[in-house]
């Protein structure tokens, strides 16, 4: 014992997690999703997209050196960050939406940290055993056994933290490119770099910190709360039904009354990913991956009694079965004003993008007027203002584009280095020329301080045109 004057501890050592292999129906569904997201994230930077000789061919690439995002036959330039701004505000009021209907249901099936420490547990399983072994090896003291079985089984947890790095640089330049550099180890230091810690990170969130990560270093579980209300769905125990527990022998019966269907036989608390007993109530620390309802309805039917002593339920469900009153529909916990408003803005964001996607041009210009000087009086008297004006051709091919004014404007306009009014810009390239803008001598434009003028930008082969306002400096009297 600690003597009084002794401060009292403020963290416990990590007691290590070994849940049980467990069958059934939200299993069956965590391993189609572990293994089609997996699939999704390693297969992803390789598949190809022709867009032409002038463009990288990958059909997902985050090419951070000429700033663009593509997603298939879908470009985004850096002017048109909102689109990613908007899928952001979009999965996170997602986020809210299947919380507010379902608990964590992103936290248990979804969940980077949850699907790759899944695939962790995988591993240690098909190497040491079920849980029991891989207990007695845990408590075991280190011989040839142990050393063969934790060396095996951490080589193949760093090969999958590698495969993880991996894939993800992928994303951010050419894969089939990258690759090959990376065999012949020609490849740049920061890729090397940012493969060593996510495969770092990648073995040790997934194979020693796992539900730590969860309970300590995610936010999500403090926020949840309000998120969710007493129509949420989320996993709970029939204690209603399932107390007084008690252990039964198989075969034996208890007298009618004295003892409810839990037979305390902890298959829920031994499959549980974060350690806890889902019989105690709610909890912050519970993922609602459906595990310990697998593990209870299996034990549920070996004995003979009802299924679902542990299962999806609202708080308002509660008080009707405790009431003698049916459950009512999950539909109608789910379809609920907070969930439908969440819904309807939600899709509304989803709209807007997609029409913001079709309608956008593929030309896009800006002006930026010189202002050192703001213009200059030529010997003949007239003024002259430059501008920059840069292009960008968001394109597949090459485009020539004329730069003209509009009807009746008093200007006369003058391409640097270039002769008449038209110029070529590559595809996907943005160009940036100076442009005059020429008042003559003595004209109301040239000696007012600023008159409007407006830019435009044509194409010559479709007569596809933008425009941009700004302003023409004069001399002042």
């Amino acid at each position: 014992m600690s003597s009084p004057d002794t401060p009292p501890k403020l963290y416990a050592a990590r007691e290590p997690i070994f849940p049980r292999r467990v069958e059934g129906s939200y299993r069956t569904m965590k391993w189609w999703l572990l293994g089609a997201m997996l699939a999704i994230y390693y297969i992803t930077p390789w598949l190809r997209w022709d867009r032409g000789p002038e463009m990288p061919d990958q059909a997902v690439l985050l090419d951070l050196a000429n700033r663009r995002f593509f997603f298939f036959m879908i470009e985004i330039w850096p002017h048109e960050f909102y689109f990613v701004a908007g899928l952001l505000i979009m999965a996170g009021i997602g986020l809210f939406l299947f919380t507010s209907a379902l608990g964590r249901v992103w936290c248990g099936y979804a969940c980077p940290q949850t699907v790759w420490t899944d695939l962790f547990i995988l591993v240690e399983r098909w190497i040491e055993g079920d849980r029991n072994a891989r207990l007695r090896l845990h408590r075991k003291k280190w011989d040839g056994e142990k050393i063969r079985k934790y060396g095996l089984k951490w080589v193949v947890w760093a090969l999958i933290g590698l495969a993880t790095g991996g894939a993800w640089v992928f994303y951010f330049t050419d894969a089939p490119t990258l690759a090959r550099d990376l065999v012949t180890l020609q490849a740049h230091p920061i890729a090397w770099i940012t493969i060593a810690i996510l495969t770092a990170t990648t073995f040790f969130f997934g194979g020693f910190f796992r539900e730590q990560i969860c309970i300590y270093a995610c936010p999500w579980p403090r926020i949840q709360a309000a998120m969710m209300d007493e129509d949420t769905l989320t996993i709970s125990y029939r204690d209603w039904r399932g107390e007084p527990r008690g252990k039964l022998r198989k075969g034996q019966t208890a007298p009618e009354g004295t003892q409810g269907d839990c037979i305390d036989c902890m298959a829920c608390v031994n499959v549980c990913p974060m350690g806890i007993d889902i019989r105690d109530g709610q909890q912050m620390e519970c993922i609602t991956c459906g595990l310990c309802i697998d593990a209870c309805n299996d034990v549920m039917d070996r004995i003979g009694k009802p299924r679902d002593l542990i299962g999806y339920l609202a708080l308002s469900d509660e008080t009707r079965e405790r009431a003698g009153e049916p459950q009512l529909p999950a539909w109608k916990h789910v379809f609920r004003p907070r969930t439908v408003l969440y819904t309807v803005i939600w899709a509304g964001i989803g709209i807007g993008l997609i029409a913001a996607l079709f309608l956008r041009s593929d030309i896009d210009m800006s002006v930026s007027p010189i202002r050192n000087p703001t213009h200059v009086v030529l010997a003949d008297g007239s003024v002259r203002n430059a501008y920059d004006v840069s292009i960008r051709n968001m394109h597949g091919s090459p485009r020539e584009f004329r730069i003209e004014l509009s009807d009746g404007a008093p200007f006369e306009l003058e391409l640097q280095g270039i002769a008449g009014q038209t110029l070529t810009v590559p595809a996907d390239t943005q160009h940036s020329q100076r442009v005059y803008l020429t008042a003559p001598a003595g004209s109301e434009e040239a000696l007012v301080q600023s008159t409007p003028a407006r830019l435009w930008v044509v194409e010559t082969a479709g007569n596809e045109r933008i425009h941009t306002d700004t302003v023409f400096n004069g001399r002042t009297q």
